[in-house]
């Protein structure tokens, strides 16, 4: 029963050291140091903004309007939209623009945002490459704020905040963008220590020169920085260079890509496992490991724990008990939540356990999916798609 006991309480405790303890630590061994730890300046380099996209005919318009209004030298920005077989019109659209600076890069069949990304790297000279998402609009000077970190050069990679305008709209849209905030505080903590962990697809930016052909099953925007901390560089998150997109809208879409993203990640963070080395990458190896290894292998962790604690709590350990009467009511409003009609409509004290719970679950398939050697290349947007056409985009 002891050996029950200690794995119990490890198996428990990892959940707890995830979210409260590497949040705790990073800001224990972040006091005292300035908020920026990297030099800034004021250059202009070459920029070449990608904007990857699958059926976005409702939206790329808005997207490429947005571009071509940003607060930076016109000569110096180039963008390149790249539609992974697009069959809505995406590309008529983007064709109604004649600004030069616009090119369509059309990527037959459908073989993933990733080889498109690869398709576009090839054509590219600036000095600046910059991804975003059909849907993230920036605001005027994000690439102005993005870039003006590689005044740093031991800067490889810029990570900007992607903010949600229907953050209060629904149920599931106020639990993910509690959480997304939650997650741009650990970003503003890694960035200071050492490095942010993984970019985001709405908006980051890298030396084009560290670019490295990318594997069909890879998510760009995770195993892309990792590659560049590898080679000795750093990764930054300025909260200043900022874009807005809207929350998937619907719990359904929002753990279906929770799923994706766990199954593409596990399998590109073992591809670039030396960063979980410390000696070679120092303190990252602590993030990197903190942030998204132990997270994904929260829901094997808890499943243990529960099962440990239910076991102790027959043996008549009052501690257990209590654990294991929590997990039976997190349990039953989870039901209850997936029984409801209108799921978006659910009360933060239904909500908040439901998303928890299908989070973690979808990630578990994520994992066993990722050991099957079986990787999503190509998915639907997790957007409304009543408001707009599906596309690739995620996060």
């Amino acid at each position: 029963m002891t050996f029950v006991l200690l794995l119990t309480l490890l198996c428990l405790s990892v959940p707890v050291y995830v979210y409260f303890g590497y949040p705790a630590l990073l800001w224990l061994l972040t006091r005292g140091l300035p908020d920026i730890t990297h030099r800034r300046g004021e250059q202009k380099p070459s920029v070449a903004l990608i904007i990857s996209c699958y059926n976005e005919e409702g939206v790329i318009r808005e997207k490429l309007q947005n571009a071509l209004e940003l607060d930076y030298p016109q000569e110096l920005l180039q963008i390149l939209v790249v539609s992974d077989g697009s069959d809505d019109g995406t590309d008529e659209a983007v064709k109604e623009f004649k600004d030069k600076r616009i090119v369509l890069i059309r990527q037959e069949g459908r073989l993933g945002k990733t080889k498109g990304i690869n398709l576009a790297m090839e054509q590219i000279n600036a000095d600046i490459t910059v991804f975003s998402d059909a849907n993230a609009m920036y605001a005027s000077d994000a690439i102005s704020k993005l870039v003006r970190n590689f005044a740093d050069l031991d800067v490889g990679y810029v990570v900007g905040a992607a903010l949600y305008t229907d953050g209060n709209q629904g149920a599931s849209a106020r639990n993910e963008n509690l959480y997304w905030r939650y997650e741009l505080a650990i970003k503003a903590m890694e960035s200071r220590l050492h490095s942010v962990v993984g970019g985001d697809g709405a908006i980051y930016a890298i030396r084009t020169k560290l670019w490295e052909p990318l594997q069909q099953q890879d998510i760009n925007d995770f195993v892309n920085p990792l590659q560049i901390i590898a080679k000795g560089y750093r990764g930054v998150f300025d909260a200043d260079a900022r874009c807005f997109e809207e929350t998937a809208g619907d719990f359904d879409r929002e753990v279906a890509r929770k799923e994706r993203i766990v199954n593409r990640s596990i399998r590109g963070l073992m591809r670039v496992g030396r960063v979980m080395n410390p000696t070679r990458t120092g303190v990252f190896a602590l993030e990197v490991i903190s942030h998204k290894l132990l997270r994904w292998l929260i829901p094997l962790f808890l499943l243990a724990g529960v099962a440990g604690s239910v076991i102790l709590a027959f043996a008549g350990f009052g501690l257990f008990k209590l654990i294991t009467a929590g997990t039976v009511l997190i349990l039953a409003l989870t039901l209850v939540g997936h029984l409801s009609v209108n799921r978006n409509k659910l009360p933060t004290w239904i909500a908040t356990p439901y998303y928890f719970v299908m989070v973690n679950g979808y990630a578990v398939r994520g994992i066993v999916k990722a050991l099957q050697g079986r990787t999503q290349v190509t998915w639907s947007s997790a957007r409304n798609t009543e408001a707009r056409n599906s596309g690739v985009s995620d996060q």
